[in-house]
C-alpha cells in the first residue's frame, strides 16, 4: 500500500542526536491555516511500504532513526505493522503528530514501537476551529496523558503566528502544561514568512514581546 508522499533521506535536526530519515505521510485530519505542507496534506501518497523499507535496508549502519511526519502519520491504516517492520530493521522511531488519534498513539506505545514523540499543541480549545478547521483540545490532552504515562521522551510544540495567537494565550498554554505535570521545554516554532501555507495568511505585522514569551517557552526557528 502506498503510504508516503515523499521521504527525506537524511536529517540531523528532526530526531535529536540521531541521524535519521523523514517519512512524509500524505493526508491530514486538520486544516491548520499556517501549515507549511499543503502539498502533503492535500496530496496523494506516491511511495509504498516496500520501497520505504528497501530504502531503510540499504541505510542500515548509516542511519539510526526514522521520523514519521506529514501530513499526519496516524491516519495511515497500516501504521502499526509498518512500524513493526521498521523496528525489525533496528531503527528508532520518532512520531510527529497532531495528537488527534490517541488510540493509535496508545497502541504504538503499548507495543514499544516509539522512542520519541512530538505532540503539536495546536491552540486552546476556543481557537481550534478558527486555526485548524476542526480537532479537539480534549484529544490532545488524552494523547498527552498516554505518552506521559509510558514515560518515553516527548516534547510539546506550538507554531506561533502573532495574528492567530497572542502572548497571553501562549502563556496560558504553557501554564496549563506545567499544571498537568509537563516539565520539559515547551517549544514555540515561529511562523516562517514567504512559504506556501494552507491558509492565505498575511505577513506578521504585530510586534511581539519575545522577552516576555521567553520566560515561559523555548523559542525554536
Amino acid at each position: 500500500m502506498k503510504a508516503l508522499y515523499d521521504l527525506t533521506p537524511f536529517t540531523l535536526l528532526d530526531f535529536p542526536d540521531i541521524p535519521a530519515a523523514i517519512f512524509w505521510f500524505a493526508g491530514c485530519n486538520l486544516r491548520c491555516t499556517y501549515c507549511y505542507n499543503p502539498d502533503i496534506v492535500l496530496g496523494a501518497a506516491h511511495i509504498d511500504e516496500e520501497s520505504a523499507l528497501a530504502f531503510l535496508t540499504k541505510r542500515i549502519g548509516l542511519l539510526e532513526g526514522v521520523v514519521l511526519s506529514g501530513g499526519e502519520a496516524t491516519l495511515y491504516p497500516n501504521l502499526i505493522s509498518f512500524c513493526r517492520s521498521i523496528k525489525s530493521l533496528g531503527y528508532k522511531i520518532k512520531l510527529d503528530t497532531n495528537a488527534m488519534r490517541p488510540d493509535i498513539i496508545a497502541t504504538l506505545l503499548k507495543e514499544n514501537l516509539l522512542d520519541y514523540v512530538a505532540l503539536d499543541y495546536k491552540a486552546p480549545s476556543s481557537e481550534m476551529i478558527r486555526i485548524c478547521g476542526g480537532g479537539s483540545e480534549h484529544r490532545f490532552w488524552e494523547s498527552f496523558h498516554i505518552v506521559q504515562k509510558y514515560g518515553i521522551y516527548f516534547e510539546v510544540r506550538t507554531t506561533f503566528h502573532p495574528d492567530l495567537l497572542n502572548e497571553a494565550q501562549i502563556i496560558t498554554m504553557a501554564d496549563t502544561l506545567k499544571n498537568k505535570g509537563y516539565t520539559r521545554p515547551f517549544y514555540i516554532q515561529l511562523f516562517r514568512e514567504g512559504v506556501p501555507t494552507l491558509g492565505d495568511l498575511p505577513s506578521c505585522e504585530r510586534v511581539v514581546d519575545y522577552t516576555l514569551l521567553k520566560r515561559y517557552v523555548t523559542l525554536r526557528n
